[in-house]
């Protein structure tokens, strides 16, 4: 098949949840051999469509047509697409965390001996699991478990097990939102070489300089319905012609003026902080870490993915990762001793997470137990929970935050993956906290909700409440951010107020301190 056919062809596609119309009368046109992106606000309708596409939601469930090489396709599931070669990669992973990276890659295409399809071959296994590993960039042992590495790398498995199928058609829905800057490019230039191989792709992504850079054709998606297929062939439209046709409007400044100053307080520190790692304590995550938060201010920190970031954040809140943590925690320039995530809470300590399907939500249940989970305290009485208080309570932050949902009962498992960031910012908000950590608090996010999300941080510490920020998107440090921290290999290289910092300063300090003790 040449470049120039058609691939795929969705036509008219409605989608109804109930009495919500979640897509209407929906087209997209997709060629063979070409990365197209598909672009929207949360809860716009993108990742509903590409489950139509892949038989997640199966055919008779919704109306209209899937079209693949010219042949109308009715998949009752997803085994069904994945037989046509189309393979999704989901924004929330699908992975077993106590199974191995080997293991994981070949699920459910397993690698069978010559001699009997119910025995597995190992070596075969191990060897290809490698292969895949080392074209996707992770450099893991495939006996490796899950559960012993991090959402980023997580997230380069998933693409390994999709390369592992014999794709035709790669959909990839947020595949860099937990990767840096320099894993994200990585990963860009992986799909431009398939590309070039003749793969087809649709990536979904939120960061609009990738889709800009990788894209040939972009169709944007509005509140369910299909607004505009933009041809980008010469690479050459700019972030705010796509946002205009996300969000209906021109969005002049993505990062909100604060009309505050941090005060000169500490509010928050960490001295000589260190921890291991839980399986090899021979492995410093954190090694002697030192930082303060003054009340009022923002402070990123900022490095490469498994630069200890998380870990640092994880072992300060309440010891919840790492063996062996030393050093001392400071609030308000007492001593505290924050031996559990309960510890860390009563002394108003907010950690929110990375991962929000693993660790922060509870996606089988409603927004309003969600959004009051972090202090049941505030909302019970002689230990009995007031249903009534939980759901003013939780409409409010749904108001506040704009959360885009039928009904704060609604489960968080069937949110956007944006929505449901703003169910764990509003559970954590309603902590009340003084200090907050925020790992990767606008990945998956849309431009129009990380404004808000923004203006939401510029509220918290004009409230005099101090926000560690911790973020692979550069350009978001850059213009949120009062100080940065930069950390790499588990040590914290340097430090520079927001006037003296530029991508290229803290990528230099990241590269002049790599392998070095």
């Amino acid at each position: 098949m040449d470049k120039t056919s058609t691939i795929l062809e969705m036509r008219n596609i409605t989608k109804r949840f109930g009495k919500v119309t979640a897509l209407s009368n929906v087209n997209l046109k997709v060629t063979q051999g070409e990365v197209h992106a598909l672009v929207g606000e949360n809860g716009a309708g993108k990742s509903t469509l590409m489950n139509v596409l892949s038989g997640i939601y199966p055919f008779g469930s919704y109306e209209g047509d899937v079209v693949v090489d010219g042949e109308i396709c009715q998949f009752h599931d997803i085994s069904e697409s994945e037989k046509k070669g189309i393979v999704i990669i989901h924004q929330e992973l699908a992975l077993v965390p106590y199974l191995s990276i080997a293991e994981n890659i070949f699920l459910g295409n397993e690698r069978t001996a010559s001699y009997s399809k119910r025995v597995m071959d190992w070596p075969r296994t191990f060897q290809r699991a490698k292969e895949l590993l080392e074209l996707v960039g992770l450099h893991e042992d495939p006996s490796t478990l899950i559960k012993d590495i991090g959402v980023g790398k997580q997230q380069l498995v998933e693409i390994a097990k999709a390369i592992a199928k014999n794709v035709r058609l790669l959909i990839l829905d947020e595949p860099t939102a937990s990767l840096n800057e320099t894993d994200s490019q990585k990963l860009l230039d992986l799909i431009a070489k398939f590309r070039d191989e003749g793969m087809t792709s649709i990536i979904i992504s939120h960061k609009l300089n990738e889709i800009s850079y990788i894209a040939n054709n972009i169709t944007v998606i509005r509140d369910g319905t299909t607004i505009e297929t933009l041809d980008n062939s010469n690479h050459d439209i700019q972030e705010s012609r796509i946002v205009a046709g996300m969000v209906g409007r021109a969005l002049t400044d993505r990062f909100p003026k604060r009309n505050t100053k941090p005060s000169d307080e500490v509010l928050f520190e960490v001295k000589n902080w260190t921890a291991y790692h839980p399986l090899d304590r021979t492995r410093k995550v954190c090694d002697n870490v030192n930082l303060k938060l003054k009340k009022g201010e923002v402070v990123g920190l900022s490095g490469l993915m498994g630069a200890g970031r998380t870990e640092l954040a994880k072992s300060v809140f309440g010891h919840s990762y790492g063996v062996n943590i030393s050093g001392q925690v400071l609030i308000h320039g007492q001593e505290v001793h924050l031996n559990t995530v309960q510890d860390a809470i009563d002394h108003h300590l907010a950690y929110v997470t990375e991962d929000r399907k693993g660790d922060g939500l509870l996606l089988a249940t409603p927004i309003v137990d969600n959004t009051t989970l972090a202090r049941l305290d505030k909302v019970s009485s002689h230990n009995v929970i007031d249903r009534d208080k939980e759901v003013v309570i939780a409409n409010k932050y749904r108001q506040d935050l704009k959360t885009k949902c039928a009904s704060v009962y609604q489960n968080v498992g069937n949110l956007s993956g944006g929505n449901q960031q703003k169910v764990l910012l509003a559970k954590w908000m309603f902590a009340d906290p003084d200090i907050l950590i925020l790992d990767e608090p606008t990945r998956g996010i849309d431009v129009g909700a990380k404004y808000e999300i923004y203006c939401i941080i510029n509220e918290l510490v004009a409230q005099g409440k101090g926000v560690l920020m911790i973020s692979s998107e550069l350009p978001e440090i850059l213009g949120m951010c009062d100080r940065i921290y930069v950390m790499n290999e588990a040590r914290i290289v340097a430090e520079m107020p927001r006037s003296e910092a530029s991508q290229e300063s803290i990528m230099s300090v990241i590269l002049q301190t790599s392998g070095k003790k």
